[in-house]
């Protein structure tokens, strides 16, 4: 019996759990700020403070606005997700087998991402609203208010992730589910349920912290929240002759951390 891996397994392989982290890993990946092929342990995304512009003097000269920059310092980890796939499956339903385990890797990466994520999203201390109720529309609309009292750009970057209690909720609001309010366009997505309203876009999410009956969900501006990432998704293939079985380790190197806690509002909601 051979001793290694034939290398086409191990490409096709590879591209299959790089498929199926983009596609159906990560949801909020694509959400918050990426930095991507970062050298060493940790990375540092920049904090700018807010500019005033002033006048000045016919030939005087022009006011420095003096903006903070504050460094963000985001620690990446190294992440691994691997599995055993037997030689005598892979002769049986070898395509099968490899596709369910390169997806089960997939996910179990993508699931970590978004774990990284959110658990920044929830060191926010802004809340709308009490958690005495679900995700009504008054809630909505003070989040709404918090974000835009603090200048948060209404530039088409704002997200909205909830669990999925919630979507329910938002569903039953006739001005985030009705056409005749938000346009054929900002209707749930083909394929997925996502959708735009009140210039976020809003999905729903399994992965959000529930403590007792509350659930937080959050309302975020993509700036908010640095994502880094040392090393995509790969995937090293070893042949195992004492199991007759190879060993499939998929492995990345990631972090995130909090850019600006003001460009994030929790909505905690009742959950029964």
């Amino acid at each position: 019996m051979s001793t290694s891996v034939e290398r086409s397994f191990v490409k096709n392989f590879e591209a299959e759990v790089h498929l199926q982290y983009q596609q159906m890993g990560s949801k909020l990946r694509n959400t918050v700020r990426t930095k991507n092929n970062v050298i060493g342990a940790s990375t540092t995304f920049q904090k700018v403070g807010k500019g005033t512009a002033s006048t000045k003097a016919r030939h005087g000269m022009v006011p420095v606005m003096n903006v903070d920059h504050v460094p963000v310092e985001c620690t990446l980890q190294d992440y691994y997700a691997g599995d055993w796939v037997d030689q005598l499956d892979e002769l049986k339903t070898n395509i099968n087998e490899q596709q369910v385990v390169a997806k089960a890797g997939a996910y179990a990466l993508g699931r970590k991402t978004d774990d990284l994520i959110i658990t920044q999203l929830a060191t926010s201390t802004n809340v709308a609203g009490t958690a005495a109720d679900g995700l009504t529309k008054a809630k909505v609309l003070s989040a709404f208010e918090m974000l835009g009292e603090v200048d948060v750009p209404d530039d088409g970057q704002r997200f909205a992730v909830v669990g999925w209690k919630q979507w329910s909720e938002l569903l039953n609001i006739e001005e985030f589910a009705n056409a005749d309010y938000v346009g054929e366009d900002d209707l749930p997505w083909k394929g997925t349920q996502a959708k735009k309203w009140l210039g976020a876009l809003w999905l729903p999410h399994s992965g959000l912290p529930k403590s007792g009956n509350v659930r937080k969900c959050f309302w975020y501006h993509k700036t908010a929240i640095g994502h880094a990432i040392g090393a995509e998704v790969k995937t090293d293939i070893t042949w195992h002759g004492d199991r007759a079985a190879h060993f499939v380790n998929n492995m990345m190197s990631q972090g995130a951390c909090l850019i600006d806690g003001s460009g994030i509002v929790t909505l905690s909601c009742l959950e029964s």
